[in-house]
């Protein structure tokens, strides 16, 4: 499948946060997982890891994230680059514009959150 359109692509919801995947693995691609990631005004993430490296790529708004413990903050056009089995927690960094983010990382990644690991449903 060469192709894969945003506008057919599922919602999967957390809390002020909505991802959209493009190329992972239930839609064509076979080694890497690429999705849009939207963050509502005040959204932030509870803190967790990737067992793979993960890149979000700041296309509008700003994004602040903790990455192993170090704030950054990101605008158009940045990269938050963070390491595998590293914590990370994203928030929004405009108290009333939303932002979003088009997230790489690998097929097949793992999530850790809460003490429990399991696979992202929007990287499947």
């Amino acid at each position: 499948m060469p192709l894969s359109t945003g506008a057919d692509a599922p919602t999967f919801e957390r809390p002020g946060f909505t991802f959209r995947p493009l190329a992972v693995p239930s839609r064509g691609s076979t080694e890497l997982a690429v999705w849009t990631l939207h963050a509502a005004p005040g959204a932030t993430s509870e803190p967790h890891s990737l067992n793979h490296e993960e890149v979000f790529v700041v296309q509008t708004g700003r994004i602040a994230a903790t990455v192993g413990g170090e704030e950054v903050v990101a605008g158009p056009g940045d990269a938050i680059i963070v390491p595998p089995r590293t914590e990370l927690s994203l928030r929004n960094g405009e108290p009333d514009t939303p932002a979003t983010v088009t997230v790489i990382t690998s097929a097949g990644i793992k999530a850790t959150l809460g003490g429990a690991t399991f696979p992202p449903p929007w990287a499947q």
